[in-house]
């Protein structure tokens, strides 16, 4: 442990006063400061690793041995790694985190109502979607969470439920995972794949760029949370953000719920649902259906 790179909570802070506050209150009509205050749990707790075979399987065990000494893990802790020796995404697939990219987990405990909660996927996507826009580089989003830039795949999410057997308590763990400065991939990756790098020709500031993520996450949690709270779980706000970074609709795609391995259908995109949701029209039965699990592949 003891990797210096990545930020601390007070740099956070004065990140936000000085950077993003600028940003999210030009133009917007719901008080950005509120909207911060309940987003301040994200990276109240920051650590980080020089390596770690799974970082969510650090978060799990840390949670534990916080429940056995009687006390509560903090929210919105999260856990820096610059390398994963065993990382896995959805269905336990690989996941490449060699040294230049970002690899972080949140974990947040779970407070909000079951409609907030199965936002909070599509909350990682947005943050780092806009991270990604932040330093220049075009960048949208595949329904549910994947960020794409110029086709290809540069960050991936997974989001976990994890409920401690000592306290009962649950949390949800946001994992992140984004290709910044790192530019080699195995050769099945290599087709699929791309990172800031690569895309700008350029590197990146590699404690610059997460500390912009933590800065949108606590934001677009934040605004999550305030929806919840003062708009009685109207999430109208977040889901039009989401929508103007999703180029999903009017694709045709497989979906699947592994759908590498498995698809089921074939559809075009109508729209994302308030709930997050993606509708399809199922060109074979020739019917609308709402997915709300699994996930999409292009084929146009």
């Amino acid at each position: 442990m003891g990797v210096v790179s990545f930020p601390s909570p007070d740099l956070l802070t004065s990140y936000i006063a000085q950077q993003e506050m600028a940003r999210r209150s030009a133009g917007f009509s719901l008080p950005a400061h509120d909207i911060m205050r309940y987003g301040a749990i994200v990276a109240s707790h920051i650590q980080s690793y020089s390596s770690l075979p799974r970082a969510m399987n650090e978060v799990r065990q840390q949670i534990q041995a916080t429940a056995k000494n009687k006390h509560s893990f903090a929210s919105g802790s999260v856990l820096f790694a610059e390398t994963l020796t065993g990382g896995k995404g959805r269905f336990k697939r690989p996941w490449h985190a060699p040294e230049g990219g970002l690899w972080l987990v949140v974990a947040l405990f779970n407070q909000w109502l079951p409609q907030t909660t199965q936002l909070l996927p599509l909350v990682a996507g947005v943050s780092a979607c806009e991270t990604v826009r932040e330093f220049g580089l075009d960048a949208e989003l595949k329904w549910v969470n994947d960020v794409l830039v110029g086709g290809k795949k540069i960050c991936g999410i997974l989001c976990e439920t994890f409920i401690c057997p000592e306290s009962s308590e649950e949390y949800i763990l946001v994992g992140i995972g984004l290709n910044v400065n790192n530019t080699s991939f195995p050769d099945d990756l290599t087709p699929l794949a791309t990172s800031m790098k690569t895309s700008a020709g350029h590197d990146f500031d590699l404690g610059l760029v997460a500390l912009d993520l933590l800065a949108k996450l606590r934001w677009n949690i934040g605004l999550l949370t305030y929806e919840e709270e003062e708009l009685e779980s109207d999430h109208g706000t977040f889901m039009a953000s989401y929508r103007a970074l999703c180029r999903s609709c009017q694709r045709r795609v497989s979906w699947g719920f592994d759908v590498q391995n498995n698809a089921q259908y074939e559809a075009t995109v109508r729209a994302i649902a308030e709930d997050g949701g993606i509708v399809l029209h199922h060109l074979q039965d020739d019917v609308e259906v709402v997915e709300h699990g699994g996930e999409i592949i292009y084929l146009d």
